[in-house]
């Protein structure tokens, strides 16, 4: 059998040496390498663990692998310093759109226990919720002006846009290649209508970001009837970069296993998401 493999050997160089080292007592790590390109497999084809190709190693090691660096935090480690590189080049469009994608769960991903599990790393709902669709998870994120992924927040599929903004935003924290405290603060955010609140606009205000979004009819006239005139002035030309964060998410659902959720744990659905989010950014 002949595995496509999507790792290339540009895309490992940049990633090699942010790899964690092997322990100093035990057994050392399996393969760096090949276990990515496990973990791309699995969620690139949406298929079952143990169907994994051999040459791809060990479906347990991979499994293992995804779940404790999800736990000890190393693929978020990864994606910002990745991000940290692309950002001292110069290469970061900080016109940031924020949007959010509704992915189905499988069945497959129902069941796992609510209970046991360190709220730190595990939400006690899975991040899976249940609508008239069936079972689905949203997925919120904020993408740079080149349809990159910044930040990834899963939550329950039923959820507000709205309530997960602070959440998408406080994960925009890319270190700075030398001196100074890592920058987490947009030139300009866009968003949709779903984003329109005093909420979020007094957050942007406070933090000195730009923020072009539509207010809806209903909010224009409330305004009217409260004397306090009609809205100031909506920047339509910026508006139309919005358009970065649905390529994003489009290159995300590429992989068959984020456009559909087959895990049970958040934890573990979330760091596939960095994953593809690394490679992207890799991949420049």
């Amino acid at each position: 059998m002949s595995v496509r493999l999507v790792i290339t050997d540009a895309m490992w160089s940049r990633v090699e040496l942010l790899m964690p080292a092997d322990p100093v007592r035990g057994r050392r790590w399996a393969d760096h390498r090949r276990t990515l390109e496990a973990i791309a497999w699995k969620y690139r084809t949406c298929s079952p663990w143990r169907d994994l190709p051999e040459e791809l190693g060990s479906f347990k090691i991979a499994h293992k692998r995804l779940i404790r660096w999800a736990m000890d935090g190393t693929w978020e480690r990864v994606l910002a310093a990745v991000l940290a590189v692309a950002d001292a080049d110069d290469d970061v469009g900080w016109t940031v759109s924020v949007d959010s994608t509704v992915c189905r769960a499988h069945q497959h991903s129902a069941g796992a226990r609510k209970r046991g599990r360190p709220g730190r790393f595990e939400p006690e709902d899975h991040a899976i919720g249940r609508s008239c669709g069936g079972l689905s998870t949203k997925i919120h994120l904020a993408s740079d002006s080149q349809a990159r992924p910044l930040s990834i927040h899963v939550t329950a599929g039923q959820a507000g846009d709205a309530p997960a903004f602070e959440a998408v935003m406080a994960g925009i924290r890319i270190p700075r290649s030398g001196l100074g405290r890592p920058r987490t603060r947009p030139t300009v955010v866009l968003a949709d209508r779903a984003y329109s609140s005093r909420a979020i606009r007094g957050h942007l205000r406070r933090r000195g970001i730009r923020a072009v979004i539509p207010q809806p009819a209903d909010q224009v006239g409330h305004r009217l009837r409260r004397g306090r005139g009609r809205p100031p002035g909506f920047d339509a030309v910026a508006y139309r970069q919005r358009n970065a964060v649905e390529r994003c998410i489009a290159r995300l659902k590429q992989w068959r296993g984020l456009a559909m959720r087959t895990d049970k744990l958040a934890i573990a659905y979330q760091a596939a998401l960095h994953l593809a989010a690394i490679l992207i950014w890799t991949r420049r």
